[in-house]
């Protein structure tokens, strides 16, 4: 007995051949997913670009109502290339997706808002979210983005009393939040300008200038008498002018003398000089 129990274990213990290993068929090894590798858009906005915005105006769970549209504006302009794509000033909108007012019981309000667009300086309209990254797949993923959004875009914007039990929650206008472009979103250049504040302007030809003026000195007798130029006070005597050439009205006042008045003709580049006597007027009796 003990005899045919050996042989048994032995066969059983033999390896088997290197014919018989051979046609065992390999193992399989778990499929790796080929590596994708992302193309840089051409023109256009990547995903998760910051789009930095303001709400213009009030928000409150008190008087909002589901369905809502919310506007706010963009306070930074966006630029690809040197080429505006979303001004400053440009309009967003986001939509109340709950809203409800406080209640009895010390019950606080609620209010939630997604944000969903921003228009171009083309005209276009690009979808937003408020979060730069949504990770997860189907439903749920969905569902946790939107509930993340709803946080960064209004606990940190609404003071902490806001959310005490029994209170409405309201977002004051002028509150600043960040969204982010959803998706990459490619562009046609051809309908975008440039940044004008990037673009160099072409240097400029000095022209040398070419004094015309001509100096003139006014004196009079006696001086300290006020001086006017084409009906212009310029100053009073003795004084050293400037004048442009041309013919000018040049009057000469001093209180208890008669006004003295000329027409005046001035060279370019000729100094001229003028020396006005002031006659008293009469005293009356």
């Amino acid at each position: 007995m003990k005899a045919i129990l050996s042989i048994i274990l032995s066969f059983c213990l033999v390896p088997s051949s290197p014919q018989e290993q051979s046609s065992k068929p390999p193992e399989q090894q778990p499929a790796t997913a080929p590596t994708v590798v992302k193309q840089p858009l051409a023109f256009g906005l990547e995903d998760g670009t910051p789009v930095k915005l303001k709400l213009n105006r009030t928000v409150s769970s008190a008087d909002a109502h589901v369905n809502d549209t919310v506007d706010f504006e963009v306070l930074e302009q966006v630029t690809v290339h040197d080429e505006i794509v979303i001004p400053r000033g440009a309009i967003a909108l986001g939509t109340v997706t709950e809203a409800e007012p406080k209640r009895r019981m010390a019950r606080g309000g609620k209010l939630n808002v997604n944000i969903d667009s921003v228009r171009l300086a083309s005209g276009e309209k690009i979808p937003l979210r408020a979060v730069k990254d949504v990770k997860g797949g189907g439903h749920t993923g969905a569902m946790t983005g939107a509930m993340v959004a709803t946080a960064i875009v209004f606990f940190p914007a609404a003071p902490l009393f806001l959310f005490m039990k029994g209170k409405d929650i309201t977002i004051p206008q002028g509150t600043e939040i960040k969204a982010y472009t959803a998706g990459d979103i490619p562009l046609d250049a051809s309908k975008f300008a440039p940044d004008p504040t990037l673009v160099k302007a072409a240097p400029q030809p000095v022209v040398a200038e070419v004094s015309a003026q001509s100096s003139i000195e006014i004196k009079s007798t006696p001086d300290a008498a006020d001086i006017s130029v084409d009906d212009k006070y310029m100053g009073s005597t003795p004084s050293m002018l400037r004048i442009p050439p041309g013919d000018h009205k040049v009057k000469i006042e001093k209180s208890g003398f008669k006004p003295w008045e000329k027409i005046l003709t001035v060279t370019a580049g000729a100094a001229a000089s003028v020396n006005a006597t002031l006659e008293a007027q009469a005293t009356t009796p």
